[in-house]
């Protein structure tokens, strides 16, 4: 599985989202490559999910996309819960 963390620049708030997915996927005991992007890059990547703040990644969504979205993307057992169910 490959899940692609997006924000408005691909530089630091992707970065820390990036590292708390890690995190989140660590708590799960799941493993995906996770990577990080900037919106006008990731509409040409290909991933599994994407995921970060709703005003961001919500123009990614096309109908094809499995699209995630943030409230708080520091906030760790948010991104858990909404990851969860793409692993079951």
């Amino acid at each position: 599985m490959k899940i692609m963390v997006v924000c408005g620049n691909g530089l630091g708030s992707s970065f820390i989202m990036e590292m708390n997915v890690k995190k989140a996927l660590t708590e799960m005991g799941k493993t995906a490559e996770v990577d990080h992007t900037d919106l006008t890059s990731a509409r040409t990547v290909q991933a599994d999910i994407f995921i970060g703040a709703a005003d961001i990644v919500g123009q990614l969504d096309d109908g094809s996309r499995k699209i995630v979205t943030l409230e708080n993307m520091m906030n760790i057992p948010e991104i858990t819960s909404k990851l969860k169910s793409h692993f079951e």
